[in-house]
């Protein structure tokens, strides 16, 4: 009499607290209710629908002008004009916008100024003599 083959290491396989389940055993990947699987066929079907209208106007022999892709619309509108709901102006943003805008300003003047008053120092104890210049 021939014994039953061993089972899979699939039957084998018990999570446990130390090592996570593999996304290939997850009942969640697999096992979906009726209204996840209706809901993905829907986006099936929307991004199919889409699809095809824009190789018909792709492959169109008197194409127009310009094709417009709908999808590509909406990502440019959102990566371009419609900020604010990925944006909102904070305590912290509104302290690097002027760190970053005012930073560079007040270090220069403040280098300048220190390099303008240590050569005005100099001058004024006769250590530094100053070059002709037409400018200033």
């Amino acid at each position: 009499m021939a014994s039953a083959p061993p089972p899979s290491v699939a039957r084998l396989y018990r999570p446990n607290r130390f090592v996570s389940l593999p996304a290939e055993l997850d009942p969640d990947t697999y096992d979906t209710s009726p209204e996840k699987r209706r809901a993905e066929a829907e986006r099936l079907a929307i991004r199919s629908r889409l699809k095809r209208q824009y190789l018909l106007q792709l492959n169109n022999p008197s194409p127009p002008a310009v094709i417009e892709d709908p999808a590509l619309i909406r990502w440019a509108y959102a990566k371009s004009q419609n900020v604010y709901p990925t944006f909102r102006p904070t305590p912290k943003t509104s302290f690097l916008g002027a760190a970053y805008a005012l930073g560079p300003l007040l270090f220069w003047i403040a280098v300048l100024k220190a390099h303008r008053d240590c050569k005005e120092k100099r001058i004024q104890e006769r250590k530094y003599k100053r070059p002709f210049s037409v400018f200033f």
